[in-house]
């Protein structure tokens, strides 16, 4: 995989963080290592995570292997919107984590993957083999996990360079003041609290940019479509927030007793994902229902 540095305001970058740009289904500790191990060039030449990049650069990486998974396959029900020998289309439940992590050693997506596919790729790593991107634990919806690494490369640069297109639904506290528009600005983790993400002012912080539609409101909670242009950690719900309206059921970003109306999950589902499939180059679209938590809010 190659990348070339075009522009001029990415120059001076570290190249750890060019590459979490393109690259957001790597994790940073992951780029760090990869870099550390050499498998990251800058020039042809071995460099360091801290190095600044300058326009005209090229980047090569080359991902070992995935050898042995430490993940263990486990017999999860997965269901499947879609599956060819490339990658697999996943309806994920609300309360599954996508991939094992400290305090969630199992009972994963991945877990359920390792478990209904012979193959995942395995560029992101031992602890998530197939994962081009991910769903917070208690948001539902669509997903697409890669089988081979030539499908994972092909839809991380689809995501990086915004070729995927990703709807989601939410139910917020109240009714935005404005009804539809775009939200742009910076994220990043919250220096008081590692758990919470927060905006931020550049140049601190990732690029997050969301499009957002009030679809259906009444006086106390309001249906919005939102259009991710980015993919940031908690992109939707910190921005929902922002606008003085998060999510009903965020146990991060809203203060439950406050909320005019009181719900059992985070009401947040990916409802529907296009992209271009890496190997036929069709248009792919999937969609997947909304759960039964969202019928009081849908006509």
């Amino acid at each position: 995989m190659q990348f070339t540095v075009e522009r001029v305001e990415e120059s001076n970058l570290r190249i750890d963080r060019f590459l979490a740009e393109k690259l957001p289904d790597l994790s940073r500790s992951r780029l760090q290592s990869l870099i550390k191990d050499g498998h990251i060039t800058l020039n042809e030449n071995p460099t360091k995570s801290k190095q600044p990049i300058s326009e005209g650069d090229i980047i090569r990486i080359t991902i070992p292997a995935l050898t042995q998974p430490e993940a263990k396959p486990e017999d999860i029900k997965l269901n499947i919107l879609y599956e060819d020998a490339h990658l697999v289309v996943i309806n994920k439940p609300h309360g599954l984590v996508v991939h094992p992590a400290a305090g969630n050693p199992d009972g994963t997506l991945v877990n359920a993957l390792l478990h209904h596919c012979s193959h995942l790729s395995g560029i992101g790593g031992v602890e998530r083999p197939g994962i081009v991107h991910r769903l917070d634990k208690d948001t539902s919806g669509c997903l697409v996990a890669a089988k081979s690494d030539t499908a994972h490369r092909h839809l991380a640069e689809s995501f990086a360079n915004r070729q995927v297109n990703k709807l989601y639904l939410a139910v917020v506290n109240g009714c935005p003041n404005i009804e539809s528009g775009k939200i742009e600005n910076h994220i990043a983790r919250n220096p008081k609290d590692r758990q919470k993400m927060a905006v931020v002012t550049p140049p601190r912080g990732k690029l997050a940019i969301t499009n957002y539609s009030v679809k259906k409101k009444s006086d106390t909670a309001s249906l919005i479509e939102c259009q991710l242009l980015t993919g940031r950690t908690h992109q939707i719900r910190v921005h929902m927030k922002s606008l003085g309206n998060p999510i009903l059921g965020d146990p991060i970003y809203s203060r439950t007793a406050k909320q005019n109306v009181q719900v059992p999950r985070l009401m947040l589902h990916s409802w529907k994902l296009s992209f271009i499939h890496p190997e036929t180059k069709e248009e792919m679209n999937f969609h997947s229902e909304h759960p039964a938590e969202f019928n009081d809010w849908m006509d």
